[in-house]
């Protein structure tokens, strides 16, 4: 505004300066011209300020706006971004507890309580099934007339029941009865880790230890009856007994393994199936309440 003025007043005195030169000479009077001049040049100076502060104050207008909205619609979208940051926390959280409560609701999937009379059975018939086994893997030694037979005495009257534990197994090379004590070796050790599991560290494993060694025990006496009745001539081994002798000796103890493992299958398995469908209950439950929670949390 002060440098317009000064060239307004600049050239006011340059457009004077000849009529003051004149005026010395001639003394005429001041011309309207040059005032009516003067006092336009003025104005539009005036009006040329005028117009330059407005148009000033409209574009800081303007840039003062557009600022305001920049910085609006920056705060606009930081909370577009930051608003769903609670909704996944929560989302997390819910999904977090639900984990949560899942694995306490598996951990407390009680443990099956052994049976007393499972584990009876293990335990005694271990060091019986292990003396059978020696007795086998020891043979001639083990038999009549060998320097081991001292350990084995009651196999005397057996290896003339079940031929199969006597001399002519060993002389014709027979493979099954070593082979079906080594399977008793391996039935016996699952027997000792079910009771391992079951009474030393409770595990919920203990009832399937169980019920692979029950099964093995089933089927390999089932194959010891089968060999016997599919032989040429059926009974090769024991067909030489009289009755008494054959029920007392061979079918009733044979018969035995037989009965308990069938039994023993069935009590573990069900308790393997009550634990499995245990199981499926709560993880059912947990996927419900964590859809019901995600349900909630949206």
């Amino acid at each position: 505004m002060s440098t317009l003025a000064f060239s307004a007043r600049a050239l006011a005195r340059r457009n004077t300066i000849p009529s003051v030169s004149s005026s010395t000479q001639d003394e005429p009077s001041p011309s309207p011209v040059l005032y009516t001049e003067t006092h336009d040049l003025h104005q539009r100076l005036l009006l040329d300020s005028l117009f330059s502060a407005s148009h000033t104050r409209k574009i800081a207008g303007c840039l003062a706006t557009s600022e305001t909205t920049t910085q609006t619609s920056q705060a606009g979208s930081d909370d577009d971004s930051e608003a769903p940051l609670p909704r996944r926390r929560r989302r997390r959280r819910a999904r977090t507890d639900d984990a949560a409560a899942s694995s306490s609701r598996t951990t407390t999937i009680p443990t099956m309580a052994p049976h007393t009379w499972i584990s009876l059975w293990f335990l005694l018939t271990a060091p019986v099934i292990a003396w059978d086994a020696t007795y086998l893997f020891f043979r001639p030694r083990s038999m009549a007339g060998g320097d081991l037979h001292w350990i084995w005495k009651p196999y005397e009257i057996y290896q003339e029941i079940d031929w199969i534990y006597g001399v002519k197994a060993v002389e014709e090379g027979d493979g099954f009865p070593a082979a079906q004590a080594f399977l008793n070796v391996i039935e016996t050790l699952l027997n000792l880790v079910y009771l391992y599991l079951a009474h030393v560290t409770p595990s919920p494993s203990a009832p399937l230890i169980g019920f692979c060694a029950a099964t093995m025990t089933l089927w390999k006496t089932v194959l010891y009856w089968m060999q016997e009745a599919f032989c040429s001539g059926a009974g090769c081994t024991v067909r030489h007994n009289n009755l008494v002798d054959l029920t007392v000796y061979w079918l009733i103890p044979n018969g035995i393994w037989l009965v308990v493992p069938t039994a023993i299958i069935y009590v573990l398995g069900r308790d393997i199936a009550h634990s499995l469908w245990a199981a499926a209950r709560l993880s059912e439950g947990g996927r419900a309440g964590g859809k019901k929670s995600a349900t909630k949390v949206e």
